[in-house]
């Protein structure tokens, strides 16, 4: 029996090490692997997701915003969620086709908002057409979502706002629609672009009466001269002065982006009714038309008819072309005053360039646009701002020879650079005054003479000589004779008699003298008599004794001295000595020039010993320094406290 047992327990043992070594010779990987019995799956994320937002319309308080969500598992959720709903509402909600503004069929149900959370959640496949559709479809989808205030009023929209292609990129541009027709009515245009490139335009219009209905256009041109429709927008409820229109093309078909309306050369025109479109309630120049915010002004002196003077205001466009907006005061109501822009200075005069809208005498106001010279020639805003000319401003067409306002523009406007030149009393007594030479933008001068105690009715030739007035020489430059009645010549200089150029610069340097003389059949006696340039005295200077001075002002800033060693020299001090006689030659209209004991404003503390016409502003002030003078005094302008500086006496 035990031989029997050991053998079975020797074949058992031998088949479990083979049993052991075929097991072993398996790769590890042939394993079997008990399956898990409750697998876990993978978490479900957000891939991606966008927001809209839902902007309130019938309700003012209800607004919230559209979520679009793509979870790891290809799922797609909208998701709404809006704030102040009422409790227990229920709100149906689509998205439709086309933008908000144009409006557009159902395309997709959305759950209905619970007024109690505010909330809606649905899962998307397909549109309603049964079209399936994707989180990347909808988010370049040409829509909007609506949300109503319940199934049985679905007219009433609580909240809105565009989707897809039709989200706003953030740029926006506004301009100004300006009152017109109707006192207080007016506002505003904003141009938003969309991410498809086209436009949202939004009119915002204030004081438009309850219930009215305002016709809008885009219109070809400018405001002022007008032109034909090329964009018809939505109607502006006068309730809430709002209209809303997507512009992705003009009334002819063309394609128009939001890019090319900010480059359109137009205007905006919002119309009282659609009966009475003849009335403008609202206007305002758009795109290429747009003020670039650069603009000059020149003023409009008076001329032959007393009180009446202004200004015009060249505004630049963004098309480069320019808006021209004429101001005159006292004009007469109901009158009608042509205006033109003329070639050359005013004092050389020329020939019409560009013809004006005629200025309305009952506002005194004129706007034209400049593109082009009468000729055709295109002229743009830097043309103009270099422009030979000046402008006049008319009677009426049927007295245009009577010239109301007049002034230089462009390279004729003075630069504020100015010359003053003494002149001095000869064969007359009592005549004397000063010459003063005004830059030009353009490098030549204005030269005016001013005399005073001239006979009236008489006229005196007046030259530029070479040479010093002690030396005498011939004749260089011609000026304007001077108006005996005004004591006034104003002549414009860019060339000696020669023809040898001759501007500003030149004159400082210039070796010669001026000659006013009594008549044309009478040269010989002078008038008037000054060197000039070169030869300027240098007598004295500012401490001489019995020196003359030329007194101007540059603005309310300054008075300019010239005189002694003084040339053109601002608010300088002076000293003088007891006993000598100085003379002011002043000549600043609307700054009286007074010697006073304090450097104060108004007449109080002026000095008046010694002194003769002390306050004048367009007279000769002499000034013999008394031997018991202070020893300091001031000179300084009525009005203007910078105009001022310090006169210290010696012995």
């Amino acid at each position: 029996m035990k031989p029997t047992y050991l053998k079975k327990l020797k074949n058992f043992l031998f088949l479990i090490m083979v049993i052991s070594f075929i097991g072993c010779s398996d790769d590890d990987d042939d394993m079997n692997v008990i399956p898990d019995p409750d697998p876990v799956d993978p978490p479900v994320t957000v891939s991606k997701s966008k927001e809209y937002d839902l902007n309130a319309v019938a309700v003012p308080d209800i607004s919230g915003k559209a979520t679009f969500i793509e979870y790891s598992d290809n799922t797609f959720v909208i998701e709404l969620e809006l704030s102040n709903t009422p409790a227990g509402g229920q709100h149906p909600a689509h998205i439709h086709y086309n933008s908000a503004a144009e409006g557009g069929d159902v395309a997709l149900t959305l759950g209905t908002v619970d007024g109690t959370t505010g909330k809606s959640s649905i899962t998307v496949t397909a549109l309603n057409d049964g079209t399936n559709v994707g989180y990347d479809d909808l988010v370049a989808f040409d829509g909007y979502i609506n949300v109503h205030l319940s199934s049985d009023d679905l007219a009433t929209i609580v909240a809105q706002g565009d989707i897809g292609e039709n989200e706003l990129t953030g740029a926006s541009k506004s301009y100004d629609l300006s009152e017109k027709a109707v006192p207080g009515l007016s506002g505003m245009v904003t141009f938003y672009e969309r991410l498809n490139g086209e436009a949202l335009s939004v009119i915002e219009l204030n004081n438009t009466p309850e219930g009215g209905i305002h016709p809008a256009h885009i219109h070809t041109g400018n405001a002022l001269e007008g032109g034909g429709i090329a964009v018809s927008l939505n109607p502006v409820d006068g309730t809430s002065g709002m209209s809303k229109t997507s512009i992705s093309q003009l009334d002819d078909g063309s394609s128009v982006s939001y890019n090319d309306l900010l480059e359109f050369n137009g205007y905006i025109n919002v119309h009282l009714s659609a009966e009475e479109l003849s009335t403008i309630v609202a206007q305002g120049d758009i795109g290429g038309n747009e003020l670039s915010g650069t603009e000059m002004m020149y003023m409009l002196d008076e001329k032959d008819v007393a009180g009446i003077s202004g200004m015009v205001h060249f505004y630049e466009r963004n098309n480069g072309e320019t808006l021209a907006k004429l101001e005159l005061m006292n004009t007469p109501a109901g009158g009608v005053h042509p205006a033109h822009i003329h070639n050359n200075s005013a004092i050389e005069g020329g020939g019409i360039a560009v013809s004006l809208t005629s200025v309305d005498g009952t506002t005194g106001m004129s706007y034209t646009n400049i593109a082009a010279l009468d000729d055709g020639s295109a002229i743009n805003y830097d043309g103009l701002m270099d422009f030979d000319g000046y402008i006049n401003v008319h009677l009426s067409p049927e007295n245009l020879a009577v010239i109301v306002a007049q002034g230089d523009i462009g390279q004729n406007e003075l630069t504020g650079a100015s010359i003053m030149y003494e002149l001095g009393e000869k064969d007359v007594a009592g005549i004397s005054g000063m010459a003063t030479f005004y830059e030009r933008k353009s490098g030549e001068a204005l030269a005016m003479l001013s005399l005073m105690n001239t006979p009236a009715g008489g006229i005196h030739p007046a030259h530029i000589h070479n040479n010093s007035a002690s030396e005498g020489g011939g004749i260089a430059f011609t000026f304007n004779p001077v108006d005996g009645d005004n004591g006034m010549s104003y002549t414009h200089v860019a060339q000696l008699d020669d023809g040898t150029a001759f501007g500003f610069d030149d004159i400082e340097t210039f070796d010669g003298y001026i000659n006013v003389h009594l008549s044309a059949s009478n040269l010989a006696t002078i008038v008037a008599q000054g060197n000039i340039g070169s030869n300027l005295n240098d007598d004295g200077g500012g401490d001489g004794e019995g020196v003359t001075y030329a007194v101007g002002n540059t603005g309310a800033t300054a008075y300019i001295f010239t005189g002694g060693d003084l040339n053109n020299e601002s608010n300088p001090d002076f000293t003088f000595k007891r006993g000598q006689t100085y003379v002011f030659n002043v000549n600043a209209p609307g700054h009286p020039f007074l010697i006073k004991t304090t450097e104060t404003l108004g007449t109080g503390d002026s000095y008046n010993d010694g002194v003769t016409n002390n306050g004048a502003a367009t007279d000769t002030i002499t000034f013999t320094v008394p031997m018991d003078a202070p020893d300091t005094l001031f000179y300084i302008c009525e009005f203007h406290s910078e105009m001022a500086g310090t006169i210290n006496i010696v012995d």
